[in-house]
């Protein structure tokens, strides 16, 4: 079998999956088993896989056909172009939180004062905190998770893009382990509905932590939770930016109100024209 055989077997086995993008899936995963890059694929599209190359492809399909998502397959994931470690004790970075990313660094960069205080409420794997640390180069960041082990991963991706020592980690639940009031709140904390929960393909229910996508019956339970707390911890003058699911602008604006009476809120969409960022401007 040659690895332009291979590419088209995969892809023909992906369809089987229902993947979105089976073509690319597939080169992914060949690219992984043999240890090369696309330009390296592509030139070698003639060339015979070797055996062992080509159990550890099969290997790697074998996985994906059991709706494990390619992302923990591989091991890593593109976030707003840097490149993250991810694993199962984190849920796998979506593009649509680069908005609430791009807000969080637009709002810093707009204030006269870069040394602010950024909270990342529920890191996870660590990418809105190590993304501001690595474009807000002033900004104090601090990111805090109630698991340990999604802490660790983390902790491993600062490392990973020399900001360790710009992220203050602290493990516990919303906003218990902060011993400063931020200027800043930012999270993407769980929003899914019990019911869109119910209705997700395998590859998410099977394969990625519950507790960072289930928000409850409505999906706010968390959000409720930290909006309630936010007046008393976050500082005058301050900016919240919750990511929230596309159909729940009109009620994450309202609970933001509830709390925030007197400041300016406003829902952000993502690139698709849904509600993605509630952002609150104290």
């Amino acid at each position: 079998m040659t690895i332009s055989e291979a590419l088209r077997e995969g892809t023909r086995l992906l369809r089987g999956v229902r993947s979105e993008e089976p073509k690319l899936e597939a080169e992914m995963l060949l690219m992984h088993a043999l240890k090369i890059d696309r330009v390296g694929l592509y030139q070698r599209l003639r060339q015979p896989l070797k055996p062992q190359q080509r159990r550890r492809y099969q290997r790697l399909l074998e996985r994906r056909q059991a709706h494990e998502p390619t992302a923990y397959i591989l091991g890593t994931k593109e976030f707003y172009g840097l490149e993250f470690e991810v694993s199962r004790a984190a849920l796998i970075p979506r593009p649509e939180t680069e908005t609430l990313v791009e807000l969080v660094v637009a709002y810093v960069r707009n204030r006269a004062d870069e040394r602010l205080v950024i909270t990342d409420i529920g890191t996870g794997s660590g990418v809105i905190a190590v993304s501001l640390a690595f474009r807000l180069m002033n900004a104090r960041i601090t990111a805090t998770d109630a698991s340990k082990r999604a802490l660790a991963l983390a902790q491993r991706n600062a490392e990973r893009h020399g900001a360790a020592e710009r992220i203050e980690f602290g493990h516990g639940n919303l906003l218990t382990p902060l011993n400063h009031k931020p200027d800043v709140i930012a999270a993407n904390l769980p929003y899914v509905t019990t019911a869109e929960w119910e209705a997700l393909s395998p590859e998410i229910t099977d394969h990625e932590p519950k507790g960072a996508l289930h928000g409850g019956a409505d999906g706010l339970r968390y959000i409720r939770r930290l909006l309630k707390r936010a007046p008393g911890e976050l500082r005058p003058g301050g900016a919240i930016f919750l990511e929230i699911g596309g159909a729940q602008g009109a009620v994450a604006r309202f609970l933001a109100r509830r709390s925030f009476p007197e400041s300016d809120i406003e829902i952000a969409p993502d690139l698709a024209g849904r509600d993605r960022v509630l952002c609150v401007y104290s």
